[in-house]
């Protein structure tokens, strides 16, 4: 498997590098921070991407929502000491395809990447409940919470700037993210809220009180 290492800690990387290549893997990138991540990844395009949480300038998270914007079947897969359940929730809802802890086994480690490589999602046990409860608890709110509560605190960012009339590059300047990445999120938005179009959401946003002005041209 060619992988990509993400972590601001040079030991670290070093570390898990030299466990994935005497397991036969190929690490064919690292980086410092998210941004670093998003700079490098469309160079080596990589089977998996492990990318920690906590780093300077750009976070895992924020990471992981760009290259997947980019990237939409890019594996990614949060490897952190965070056993933060709200952690675990956003990686999932920014499209991580699985999160793993760095306190676990080696054998462990490479069990999750063979279940990663056969397309599995891979979660820490004591998280793994946490996570199917509240997806639970969404389906029985199902119909009785508010939408927007379905969107990611991102798609929340973009919303509101689209409901207060601001064009995709407006909003992608605002937001110091790419016009493509906008329309990403967009079109999330519209599956989400089951919209057909920019004006139905500016009408949704006005609905909810958000002050929405006249639809503005894409």
């Amino acid at each position: 498997m060619r992988v990509m290492l993400v972590d601001d800690r040079h030991l670290v990387r070093n570390g898990i590098a030299s466990l994935l290549r005497a397991r036969g893997h190929e690490v064919v990138a690292e980086a410092d921070n998210g941004r670093e991540a998003l700079e490098k990844v469309g160079q080596v395009l990589p089977d998996l991407i492990l990318m920690d949480i906590r780093m300077p300038q750009m976070n895992g998270l924020e990471a992981t929502r760009l290259i997947k914007a980019r990237y939409p079947d890019m594996k990614i897969v949060m490897l952190t000491v965070s056993d933060d359940e709200q952690d675990l929730f956003e990686a999932i809802k920014s499209g991580a395809h699985g999160y793993l802890l760095k306190d676990l086994e080696a054998t462990q480690f490479f069990e999750a990447l063979e279940d990663i490589a056969k397309g599995q999602a891979v979660l820490p046990t004591r998280l793994a409940g946490k996570l199917l409860e509240e997806f639970r608890s969404q389906a029985k709110r199902a119909g009785k919470v508010e939408e927007a509560e379905l969107l990611s605190s991102r798609e929340q960012e973009v919303l509101t700037l689209v409901a207060q009339g601001l064009t995709n590059k407006e909003v992608a300047e605002k937001l110091y993210i790419s016009e493509n990445t906008v329309k990403y999120h967009m079109k999330n938005i519209l599956d989400k809220l089951h919209l057909q179009n920019r004006a139905q959401v500016i009408a949704w946003a006005a609905r909810q009180g958000r002050n929405a002005p006249a639809a503005s041209p894409e």
